[in-house]
């Protein structure tokens, strides 16, 4: 089976008196004197005044001010304005640097070479993703399964999408005899897609195209149509910003146009904030996936043979999450952590499966466990300390064998159709590049298919896990990579880079442009904070709520035992993250200003108080809880909410704040307002400056986006070290 993918996430104390009525920007500037590195070289930044007005909110009787409000309005031309105003700043100080085009020019030239994905069957064809190098986008190229030496050809170009590389290929989907397809495009960056049905033997395009679509998979009813999810969108309000509340599940049926899309699940009555649909591969059944929050969900079975048919309720429980993986004629398979924190494997059949009918299959272990199937087996992947454990079983539970890997690292896409005698996954690490391997089934024999091409030998570098101790006593693991034989002495260039939420798990994954900063002599540190998934849903749930805090003492920890172990020192060090990440930097910064030299918030949730107000953000609830819950809960996340906790005459660490003007996942008006107050607030010679990305979502769009960015990161971070790369 192929997983059917929805997409969740992934996300003040005292405000200065003085209340101006100028112009968001315009001749009112801020001078600072900025000390940019160890050589006393002095640079005179100008941050542009923001704009502040009277506004006062009401958290269950305790007034909160928020003076810069007017930049949650993406659409309004002060908004333009001011972020015009604050890139003009900031590219200013970073093209000032002297380093920085050798190192986009050495991000150039390592990110050029051939990459491909794992490639997959799909009817008479092989498809498979591959760059050149340097492409905005990956190129879609298939081959003939019974031709299998005849020469790949080009079956879909993004690149060709847009002449600037903002439009791009997110996903493509086929019918289960692979004639035809529905491929989802996104503009800019958005989280809206659009969907386009194609014919995959000619390519011309059938039907019309469909709109609106958000966070949402394609999943074929025969040939005849799909199920697709999507959220009204809201009239008079902004596309980008505006709450998105209630997801629906949509059938659409070839050659009618999408004002006929018939309702299938959601709407009154069913105020789910993510939906999903998925038919079966034997077409007999459609499962639906119904969440309030992005941690969780219901899931339901219709049985499609029947006329007339309803939904059975699997597992109500919002606060659990069951998933289909396979089914045999009725015999359904799921994979549950309902009284399983690390996840197992129950079999029930499709016209009772209630769980108190399930059967366990695959017991849950003291390791997580994520489950699929192919080839009529079952492909169990653990996580054993945030590394990829394989163990193959029979649709019966009993163990074949454990996959044989090349590596300790992360092993991906063990999974297939039930016809399929092999498939392909990929393997990598920190010092590993992506690679494909063929898997025999039958065997369990991995044939090297594709190696990296990189100019890159990993034998000079190594990675190391180590288990440190949390302000509470827990031990954190972190893996820990850098060149051979570098000297500890506390002056190592150190990036030190976290997520800790939503469940979310962060294993070893090679990166080309991590490359620039290790052959430099820096160290990559990537711990496993709690809030993550690494150790389950107990792991998880320990960093959710009035826990988080012990998100930010793990982050704090691990940076405290780089400098103890003289790896780096605090004026060597880069804190990192993005979106759930990017708060964890900003919280991490307002509680230990002392703790880095250096800060990059990414796309950050910034502003606990409001988050819950904007796009899906009422879908979080469940990690981070909400002002409006509890006295109690309002005065947590206003403690460490970044927007709220900076303090006026701090000195806060050099700090560039990452996000996008399309970012309809995390608003950029995080960003904004704690940019604003940062440099409002900030007492130092450290520059606090913001880059804003146009045309950007919720990350990159294009490899040329990737590259910028990249390059003005480790500018940044070297800058402010006193380091000079080359």
């Amino acid at each position: 089976m192929k997983n059917f993918i929805w997409i969740g996430l992934a996300c003040l104390p005292l405000l200065f008196a003085c209340k101006t009525k100028k112009d968001a920007v315009g001749t009112m500037t801020k001078e600072v004197n900025n000390m940019v590195d160890k050589n006393k070289e002095m640079t005179r930044i100008q941050y542009p005044i923001t704009k502040k007005i009277d506004h006062v909110d009401q958290y269950h009787g305790v007034s909160v001010e928020d003076p810069y409000r007017w930049l949650e309005d993406d659409r309004s031309d002060e908004t333009a304005t001011w972020v015009k105003a604050q890139n003009d700043v900031t590219f200013g100080f970073l093209n000032k640097i002297s380093f920085k085009e050798k190192i986009k020019s050495r991000l150039e030239t390592l990110m050029d070479y051939e990459r491909i994905s794992a490639p997959f069957k799909e009817g008479k064809y092989e498809y498979f993703y591959k760059n050149d190098g340097l492409q905005d986008h990956s190129v879609v190229y298939r081959k003939a399964i019974d031709a299998p030496d005849s020469k790949p050809s080009i079956f879909m170009d993004p690149n060709t999408f847009s002449d600037d590389g903002t439009v791009g290929l997110r996903g493509m989907f086929f019918t289960e005899d692979g004639s035809m397809l529905g491929y989802m495009i996104t503009e800019g960056g958005s989280d809206w897609r659009k969907i386009i049905v194609m014919n995959a033997e000619d390519k011309s395009i059938v039907g019309d195209t469909i709109r609106d679509v958000k966070f949402s998979g394609l999943s074929w009813k025969g040939n005849e149509g799909f199920y697709y999810s999507s959220y009204d969108k809201v009239k008079d309000a902004s596309e980008l910003s505006a709450k998105t509340q209630s997801h629906k599940l949509y059938y659409h049926k070839l050659g009618t146009p999408q004002s006929q899309d018939q309702l299938i699940f959601g709407g009154k009555g069913q105020q789910n904030r993510y939906v999903s649909g998925y038919v079966t591969e034997d077409q007999k059944f459609l499962i639906v996936s119904a969440a309030q929050n992005t941690s969780g969900n219901q899931l339901y079975v219709m049985d499609l043979q029947r006329r007339d048919t309803k939904f059975v309720l699997v597992e109500d429980d919002y606060f659990s999450r069951t998933n289909y993986i396979e089914n045999e004629g009725r015999k359904m398979y799921f994979q549950t952590n309902v009284d399983a924190p690390n996840y197992r494997v129950v079999t029930v059949d499709a016209l009772a499966p209630q769980k108190e009918n399930w059967v366990d299959l695959i017991p849950e272990s003291q390791n997580v466990l994520s489950a699929n199937t192919g080839g009529g087996k079952i492909f169990a992947s653990y996580l054993v300390d945030a590394k990829t454990e394989v163990k193959q079983y029979d649709m019966d539970g009993k163990l074949e064998r454990v996959v044989e890997l090349p590596g300790i690292g992360t092993a991906s896409g063990f999974g297939a159709k039930k016809s399929d005698k092999d498939f392909y996954y990929s393997f990598t690490s920190f010092v590993y590049p992506s690679t494909i391997f063929k898997y025999d089934i039958a065997s369990g024999k991995s044939t090297l298919y594709k190696k990296s091409e990189i100019d890159f030998d990993p034998s000079m570098y190594e990675t190391k896990q180590v288990f440190y101790t949390s302000k509470d006593g827990t031990k954190v693991p972190m893996f820990i990579t850098h060149k051979k034989g570098l000297a500890l002495n506390g002056k190592n260039p150190t990036y030190l880079y976290a997520y800790g939420g939503f469940n979310v798990s962060l294993t070893p994954r090679f990166s080309a442009s991590r490359l620039v900063w290790l052959e430099n002599g820096g160290i990559y540190a990537q711990p496993n904070l709690r809030g993550g998934g690494e150790y389950g849903e107990k792991w998880h749930l320990a960093g959710t709520k009035m826990q988080k805090q012990n998100v930010f003492d793990d982050f704090i920890a691990a940076a405290d035992y780089l400098k103890a172990n003289n790896y780096t020192s605090s004026d060597y060090l880069a804190i990192a993250g993005g979106s759930n990440g990017g708060l964890l930097v900003g919280a991490t910064m307002c509680q230990r200003p002392d703790i880095a030299k250096v800060a990059l918030p990414a796309v950050g949730v910034m502003d606990m108080l409001r988050y819950h107000k904007f796009t899906a953000g009422a879908g979080w609830a469940a990690d981070y809880g909400t002002a409006d819950d509890s006295p109690e809960m309002f005065e947590y996340l206003r403690n460490y909410s970044p927007v709220h906790a900076l303090k006026k005459g701090v000195a806060y660490p050099a700090t560039m704040v990452t996000t996008g003007d399309h970012d309809d996942r995390v608003v950029p008006a995080h960003s904004f307002k704690f940019a604003a107050t940062l440099q409002e607030m900030h007492d130092g010679d450290n520059p606090v400056l913001i880059r804003i990305q146009t045309k950007a979502g919720h990350g990159s769009v294009s490899t040329s986006q990737v590259i910028d960015l990249q390059s003005d990161i480790y500018s940044f971070c070297w800058k402010n070290m006193g380091v000079n790369p080359f």
